[in-house]
């Protein structure tokens, strides 16, 4: 079955294919007549415009990359969301790729997107290996990060505020009554996890409480991965009254290895995630959390991106988004 051409509409409409053409561009060399009964002759036969001749002509394709390290997780798929909305609302399309945690496959399908020549492209790295591993690539392409605090690197990024969004969380914890607070899963390779974990430390500091760490040995912050780590923790002695996860699917994974151990929370322990995903406001989790506005990161990212691609000279831009608490039923005021 062969696609239908210009040529053929053309035919069918016993015009020339210049009309055709100059119907399809809105130009003004052809009666309204004309052209809404082309343009419902397209709509009738199926015609689907040429793009790759298209961005050929136009030196685009008016199409965005975006590469997440996992569509499973919650926090990925509600920003993969967020950017696909708004950036079809910019006259964007996108097209997704998943790296699945691995650095090789990461950089394959960044490769698969310069070589399907889209405009630009949205990366949440994997680690902090992907800005070297990926450098050559990001070169040729105007390329923004997000959701990794990239510091001193000359990249675009936008990411969440971490150190104050765990400062936030630390502080609140403490308001409740609570000072034994661990905080829970955090992955030492994470750039974003060391982040965390540094407004953590400075809050139990300033607040004059011991610090204490519970490291994951996962690589990824899954709920099956909290699951695992919390249902070691409870199987042992524990005296913290709260914890704190590094993000809310461990928080899940937590609430399901407290069940399993008669653990009420909050009754007999608070608990705290970091991402405010939608899951966390489901009635039977009720999760408090700090809200990382995946809207608002979007949107940031997007614009950036827009603009590296406008302007591929300028300098490079880094936007910080301020997280905030979204409090449910997960942590209570500690008895005194």
């Amino acid at each position: 079955m062969s696609m239908v051409t210009l040529k053929d509409i053309a035919k069918v409409a016993g015009v020339s294919y210049a009309t055709v053409s100059r119907a399809l561009s809105g130009s003004s060399e052809i009666g309204e007549d004309t052209r809404k009964r082309i343009l419902k002759l397209c709509e009738e036969m199926g015609y689907t415009p040429n793009a790759v001749a298209r961005s050929m002509v136009m030196k685009r394709t008016n199409i965005l990359g975006l590469i997440v390290a996992s569509l499973d997780n919650p926090f990925m798929s509600e920003l993969t969301t967020n950017i696909e909305i708004y950036a079809r609302r910019c006259g964007y399309n996108l097209m997704v790729c998943n790296s699945s945690y691995d650095v090789d496959l990461e950089k394959e399908v960044f490769t698969l997107l310069v070589g399907r020549q889209v405009d630009g492209i949205i990366l949440l790295p994997i680690s902090s290996e992907s800005y070297e591993s990926l450098k050559s690539l990001t070169a040729q392409v105007p390329t923004v990060f997000i959701s990794e605090n990239l510091q001193d690197l000359p990249e675009d990024y936008v990411a969440v505020d971490n150190r104050q969004g765990m400062r936030i969380a630390t502080e609140y914890l403490y308001s409740l009554g609570h000072r034994k607070i661990l905080y829970f899963g955090c992955r030492s390779h994470s750039v974003t996890h060391r982040l965390r974990l540094d407004g953590y430390r400075q809050a139990c500091e300033s607040l004059g409480i011991e610090a204490d760490v519970l490291y994951s040995p996962f690589s990824r912050s899954s709920h099956e991965a909290g699951y695992q780590l919390a249902d070691e923790y409870f199987s042992g002695e524990h005296a913290h009254t709260a914890m704190l996860c590094a993000t809310d699917s461990l928080a899940i994974g937590v609430m399901r290895a407290a069940f399993e151990h008669n653990i009420s929370i909050p009754d007999q322990l608070s608990l705290m995630g970091f991402d405010n995903i939608s899951f966390a406001a489901l009635p039977p989790i009720n999760l408090t959390s700090i809200d990382q506005p995946k809207q608002q990161m979007a949107t940031a990212a997007v614009d950036l991106l827009l603009d590296r691609i406008a302007k591929p000279e300028a300098g490079h831009t880094s936007v910080i988004v301020p997280p905030s608490l979204v409090e449910r039923r997960s942590a209570k005021q500690l008895s005194e």
